[in-house]
């Protein structure tokens, strides 16, 4: 049951994109699921547009079998995460684990850099499509890509159609 569902969500501690975080929120609780948020070493996260992210949990206290899905939000502060082994082996356990793991704009990178995107067709924001194509992802330029139960999109203005993805993934 969607009511059921939890997901986390994964905020830059500044500059996260404040719809790429918003909208898939708000999509995803509309329909009952609950959201954890997480950042690294703040209690509000700030987003590039100035919306505020209450905190729940530092990135150091997630475990990925407690979530069914884990998202990646983008925005200019995403790449804090690009090499933070904690995020990466995060996302190597979501989908381990066979959950839905979703990154919006940069992020996509995260799961790139963490090898999970190897042989998957993924998207993201074009400053990024050189590096998910070294590492083995089928670059699609779509504005949002789904692949097996990972999520991709490009930035703000896939948000709404994101988070959409992401509910249809977790219903099944």
């Amino acid at each position: 049951m969607i009511k059921e569902k939890n997901v986390l969500m994964v905020v830059a501690p500044r500059d996260f994109r404040d719809e790429e975080y918003q909208k898939p929120r708000q999509v995803l609780e509309s329909a009952g699921v609950r959201i954890t948020v997480a950042s690294k070493g703040v209690k509000v996260a700030t987003g590039m547009l100035g919306a505020s992210a209450q905190v729940d949990k530092d990135l150091s206290e997630i475990k990925a079998v407690d979530y069914n899905a884990i998202v990646f939000v983008g925005g200019v502060g995403a790449s804090v995460y690009f090499n933070d082994q904690t995020a990466l082996e995060l996302a190597r356990q979501a989908v381990g684990q066979g959950k839905v793991v979703g990154a919006i704009c940069i992020a996509p990178s995260i799961l790139a850099n963490a090898g999970i995107l190897q042989g998957k067709s993924a998207t993201c924001f074009s400053s990024e499509a050189e590096n998910l194509k070294s590492k083995g992802a089928n670059y699609t330029d779509q504005a949002v890509t789904v692949d097996g139960n990972i999520v991709t999109a490009n930035g703000p203005g896939a948000a709404q159609d994101f988070g959409q993805k992401i509910l249809e993934l977790l219903g099944d």
